[in-house]
């Protein structure tokens, strides 16, 4: 298992574990950010994970990078948001998101353009 597998399987139980939290935490208060939260550590969570055990062409190592890095972004901004009541870096959920996009859209580029290894 490469470095790269192994982090995103630690950051797709992370992402599964909060999300989880943060969906029933959602529920009592705070939902305005914790469902976000929730929505996007849940979704991306086996997107992650299946790209990291699943062997695929290199295109899916870079979108595997990117939605690891816009989740982690997105979720840390909202995750600083209902815990500390400010982020100290307000762009970090539209950067996630953006870097997400991304993520997706080279998914899709692998899709057309990959080929098996």
């Amino acid at each position: 298992m490469t470095p790269l597998e192994r982090l995103a399987i630690v950051l797709a139980g992370l992402l599964g574990a909060s999300g989880i939290a943060a969906a029933a935490a959602s529920s009592h208060a705070g939902a305005a950010l914790l469902g976000p939260y929730s929505l996007i550590a849940l979704t991306h969570a086996p997107a992650i994970l299946a790209l990291a055990l699943v062997p695929l062409p290199r295109i899916f190592n870079l979108a595997l990078i990117g939605l690891m890095i816009g989740a982690g972004l997105f979720c840390a901004d909202l995750a600083l948001r209902y815990f500390a009541g400010a982020s100290p870096l307000p762009l970090l959920a539209p950067l996630g998101g953006m870097t997400l996009i991304a993520g997706w859209l080279l998914v899709l580029l692998g899709g057309v353009f990959g080929r098996r290894n």
